[in-house]
């Protein structure tokens, strides 16, 4: 059988307007502007009492919505969680069928439904208010059946969706995603909540490396830490910097502490300088004396800072008695991927 093929002039693809594509998504993009707009002058004392009661709350909020709210849902609860409000989602259609174990006395349910008519929502209230849980409906009707059987009622009412047809949840699903990002970030100052800690929930993350990982995690210790003696000479230093692969040589004394770093930047200057002789100098004498130092409790991103400000590629690391206890490179810091 022959497939018909449509030719380029019969195309759908050859009949879009391009003018009418961008019309419609700047449409799209000022109506959800204006509906989030539309969410400030609401922030007040229901806003602020929800903030305390999950602020008081000794168990964690929990999240219900359907459908598309079930999708904003897990994402609301997902921001709460990591930065520093216990929280989790409970589709309402599986609550029912067992899922209504997981919500405990202690927490607080959040629940969400532009409509506020959600049978799936509805079907459980009684169980949890039997069990004196508190309730934070968001909804876009206020005389909706689940926010006049909330404890508080966030309006997330838009004035139109997005959607040319008015069916598809657009305006109103980012209300509510926007309502939920105030309260995590509202909470989370309330809370002192830090880089830190939200470090410590994302360690896997960027941030969590930036703000986790220390000099002592990622340096080269002992043979793997490039070090010469002050009398050594160009060609052993050289040596050294080529076996251990950081670009760069410590030179200690008999206790190893700190005298001066040779590096790349150091054979240039004395090749160029005609007064220096390669053959009979020592590396005592070629080396840049105070060289940048860190200590091995810094963090990796303390070191990748250091390196920027100076325009340098290695460090090496010393204790309190300017000891060299490690080495570490911007390459160190790629593969920890701190940078």
């Amino acid at each position: 059988m022959n497939a018909h093929i449509a030719s380029p002039a019969s195309s759908p693809i050859a009949l879009i307007d391009a003018d009418a594509i961008i019309r419609s998504a700047r449409t799209v993009i000022a109506t959800e502007a204006d509906a989030i707009r539309a969410l400030e002058p609401r922030i007040g004392a229901d806003f602020v009492e929800a903030c305390r009661l999950i602020l008081a709350c000794s168990g964690r909020v929990v999240v219900i919505g359907m459908g598309k709210s079930g999708h904003i849902g897990r994402k609301m609860a997902a921001t709460f969680a990591s930065t520093g409000t216990p929280a989790f989602f409970v589709h309402p259609g599986e609550a029912s069928h067992g899922d209504l174990g997981m919500i405990q006395p202690q927490d607080i349910v959040l629940a969400l439904s532009n409509s506020g008519e959600t049978d799936e929502i509805l079907f459980i209230l009684p169980v949890i208010k039997r069990q004196g849980i508190p309730l934070i409906a968001m909804t876009g009707n206020d005389q909706s059946s689940l926010a006049k059987q909330a404890d508080l009622h966030l309006d997330t009412s838009v004035a139109l969706e997005a959607c040319p047809l008015g069916l598809a949840p657009t305006s109103s699903t980012t209300a509510a995603l926007v309502m939920g990002d105030a309260l995590a970030v509202a909470l989370l100052d309330a809370r002192g909540f830090t880089s830190e800690d939200f470090a410590r929930s994302h360690p896997a993350g960027s941030l969590g490396r930036r703000l986790l990982l220390h000099i002592n995690d990622i340096m080269h210790t002992g043979e793997g830490v490039p070090m010469v003696a002050p009398d050594a000479s160009l060609t052993q230093a050289l040596m050294e910097m080529t076996r251990k692969h950081l670009g760069m040589t410590a030179v200690v004394d008999a206790e190893r502490r700190l005298l001066g770093v040779f590096t790349d930047g150091d054979l240039r200057r004395a090749l160029d300088d005609d007064g220096v002789d390669l053959r009979g100098a020592s590396v005592a004498e070629l080396m840049t004396r105070g060289p940048k130092t860190i200590s091995s409790d810094k963090l990796a991103i303390e070191a990748a800072q250091l390196m920027e400000r100076h325009q340098i590629h290695a460090l090496l690391v010393v204790d309190h008695e300017q000891h060299v206890v490690g080495a570490l490179n911007i390459h160190d810091l790629l593969r920890a991927r701190v940078v």
